[in-house]
């Protein structure tokens, strides 16, 4: 399933192999579901290894974000947020601050229609960070690459009390890094589940599609 065996080796909280590695954030609250996101499962797969399989495609290691006392069952290595509770931006930061290789691709754990072919593009973009661009011009940041040159940046950022991701964007491109977009014809590659009924209603298609 994963490289190297079917549950990853553990490697001490860092990615040390690979030109790519691929990281699965899923530290989130899940108010909305009532119920942690990244261990419900589709297809008896839980959500974070989903998506953690789909990046395994296209990475040399996968890891995920979060807490590693809740998801260390999972079989993959887990590194903690340097600053829990303060959302997804925290996950890249944490991402950004472990990895070893340049290119990193952060993904949100309750994508479960991830497609490998935007992935590939994203990694294939020569720029500090690339993200797929919706026809009305909307980003999507929770499915990206970053390049760990940008962790510096986003820790500030972090300190200085932004929480959005794309606020952060937009601070990178004003330091002056390299930002791309890869244009996207629909949102269905990036479906994320937050409630019950989006649950049911996937696993339904997943089931008779």
């Amino acid at each position: 399933m994963f490289p190297d065996s079917p549950q990853q080796r553990k490697l001490n909280g860092t990615i040390r192999d690979g030109n790519r590695s691929g990281w699965v954030l899923a530290g989130g609250q899940s108010s909305r579901m009532g119920r942690d996101k990244a261990v419900l499962e589709i297809d008896g797969i839980p959500l974070a290894l989903r998506a953690a399989e789909e990046l395994s495609r296209v990475c040399g290691a996968v890891a995920l974000v979060g807490d590693p006392a809740r998801y260390g069952h999972l079989g993959l290595s887990v590194i903690p947020d340097s600053y829990p509770g303060q959302g997804p931006l925290a996950g890249i930061e944490a991402a950004l601050g472990a990895t070893r290789t340049d290119a990193n691709l952060v993904v949100a754990c309750d994508m479960p229609a991830l497609n490998g072919g935007i992935l590939t593009e994203l990694l294939s973009a020569e720029a500090d960070c690339a993200l797929p661009r919706y026809p009305d011009g909307k980003l999507e940041p929770l499915c990206a690459a970053y390049s760990r040159r940008c962790h510096s940046a986003i820790r500030e950022a972090l300190e200085a009390g932004v929480r959005r991701v794309t606020d952060a964007l937009r601070l990178l491109e004003a330091r002056g890094f390299a930002l791309s977009y890869v244009a996207v014809d629909t949102r269905e590659s990036f479906e994320n589940l937050n409630t019950p009924d989006e649950l049911r209603a996937f696993r339904g298609r997943s089931r008779h599609g």
